[in-house]
């Protein structure tokens, strides 16, 4: 069973960009890791993790958009079944993800 990406209020959907807002609405995850990188939500730092979970190509784009990239990486990793994907990394990427999401909206 999956759930939509990070669901956000109404009235926040209307300060995001367009394209932002089609990213995240077309994204599709199982419940039980969106459920895990929400409950890590309050441990996130991102001068501490941002730098640990991007490649050094990533960290040259903005943090949101390498975070998709690192995100979609994982995410096709875990649906073919690779021996390389980690449950925990893609948590983590997640909880990095949702975290800057709400560090855009706040601003």
């Amino acid at each position: 069973m999956s759930v939509n990406f990070a669901p956000a209020p109404a009235d926040a959907r209307a300060l995001r960009p367009a394209p932002l807002t089609d990213e995240v609405s077309d994204r599709r995850r199982p419940r039980l890791l969106l459920s895990a990188a929400r409950h890590g939500l309050s441990l996130y730092r991102r001068d501490r993790d941002l730098p640990r979970l991007l490649t050094s190509a990533e960290s040259r784009m903005p943090p949101l958009d390498a975070l998709f990239t690192a995100e979609a990486r994982c995410e096709a990793a875990r649906r073919n079944g690779a021996a390389t994907y980690s449950f925990a990394r893609h948590i983590e990427v997640l909880i990095a993800l949702l975290a800057e999401l709400r560090l855009t909206l706040a601003a």
